[in-house]
């Protein structure tokens, strides 16, 4: 194995050295940070526990529904890879700011099969977190593990995560984060023909779940309305997405009840910030929650099941204020707005989509497929695979068998 990976390693590390020193204002450039050579599964046959999966839904009450785990996951998948070893190449990379103008430094994770041709180029929009160790530039994604099959799976940090740690996360703003991710595949698609491994097909397939999901549709949207010729899209698979906000705010107030508490300052604190609508958090949040915002979520230091601990509510009623839980409010009708700008739900794909979600999901509410699929109708090339894969994390897992068997 070593043989292998060895004078792999020692290629990209010259292709990394033979890049021009450029300054950062050129949109297609990748700058490698750090490789690392990785086995998917060990000896034992089962998922290598570096792996990045959800983590933030075993805390809830167990549903009644068919259940997979990392064992099962593991049975599924092994001996369908061409390669069981892959290389992680962290890097940088020149995108787009906030607000989708000025250039901005941001970082992410190629993963590549150890050896044998690429196929494609595999663009994945990552799940919500919530500390920078998560962020994959840091971490080994779950859905790197595609790689092993034979694709260039290209994921990046979002602003607010890796060399932007700094910053504050535009959570569910979608059009900027999917700048960030469309902007990575453009700096990395020139990286891989100078290393020698272009993909032989210039068709992307595009990959996201949760937070993912909605951020991969958005750069569906925005791969076929501005670099269609750059990227034309094979498929795209999205599970599990809050594809309307709207609709999942609706549904929540109307439960007085989140699955993912973090979620809730973060899509407030992160459309506020890509909207530029200069809301006052006060207006929003409860006391303690106000007081302790900075430390516990903007300081990157903990996952969303740590900020999910300290917040220690999953009731709006105790995470919100009654004025930021009324959308007839003047500030919180301002903040539904945008959120509703920032649905998904407001193009028609090109190409097929394979539209996943667990009907027993209890952090993005099930009510977001049904809006996606009454949107596309018969309209588009939309498959739908909606049934009990029990919660957001566990069907998380199916969704990747899945797209794994059908890559």
């Amino acid at each position: 194995m070593k043989r292998i990976i060895l004078p792999l390693l020692g290629l990209l590390l010259l292709g990394a050295c033979r890049q021009p020193a450029l300054e950062y204002t050129d949109f297609d450039t990748f700058k490698v940070l750090s490789v690392k050579a990785s086995d998917i599964f060990g000896e034992d046959g089962m998922l290598n526990p570096e792996v990045q999966r959800l983590e933030y839904t075993d805390e809830l009450p167990e549903t009644k529904t068919a259940k997979t785990n990392a064992t099962s996951l593991a049975r599924d998948l092994f001996g369908t890879f061409n390669c069981n070893s892959v290389i992680q190449i962290a890097g940088t990379y020149t995108g787009h700011d906030v607000d989708g103008v000025t250039p901005l430094t941001q970082s992410g994770k190629l993963i590549l099969p150890a050896k044998g041709p690429i196929k494609n180029m595999v663009i994945v929009s990552h799940f919500t977190i919530g500390a920078n160790s998560e962020a994959p530039s840091e971490a080994f994604p779950m859905e790197g593990i595609l790689a092993g099959k034979g694709y260039a799976v290209v994921v990046a940090d979002y602003i607010g995560f890796g060399v932007t740690a700094n910053r504050i996360h535009p959570y569910m703003h979608t059009r900027s984060t999917a700048q960030s991710v469309v902007d990575m595949a453009l700096a990395v698609r020139p990286y891989l023909e100078h290393i020698g491994r272009a993909p032989q097909d210039k068709e992307v397939i595009l990959v996201g779940y949760s937070q993912g999901g909605s951020t991969t549709m958005a750069a569906m949207s925005l791969l076929q309305r501005e670099y269609k010729d750059e990227f034309p899209i094979k498929k795209t698979y999205a599970g599990g997405g809050p594809y309307d906000l709207c609709a999942t705010f609706d549904i929540s107030m109307k439960e007085d009840r989140t699955g993912i508490p973090c979620a809730i300052p973060m899509i407030v604190q992160g459309v506020n910030e890509g909207e530029n609508l200069g809301l006052e958090l006060a207006d929003f949040f409860q006391p303690d929650l106000l007081a302790h915002y900075d430390e516990w979520i903007n300081s990157k230091k903990y996952t969303v099941k740590e900020i999910n601990r300290l917040i220690n509510s999953s009731y709006l009623h105790e995470i919100m204020t009654d004025k930021g839980r009324d959308k007839t409010s003047a500030q919180t009708a301002r903040l539904y707005k945008a959120m509703l700008n920032n649905s998904t739900l407001n193009f028609l794909p090109t190409s097929p989509v394979f539209l996943f979600h667990s009907r027993d999901d209890q952090t993005v509410p099930f009510v977001n497929a049904q809006m996606a699929e009454r949107y596309y109708k018969q309209q588009c090339d939309v498959h739908y695979d909606f049934d009990h894969y029990g919660e957001h994390g566990t069907a998380f897992l199916k969704f990747i068998i899945k797209v794994s068997a059908d890559l």
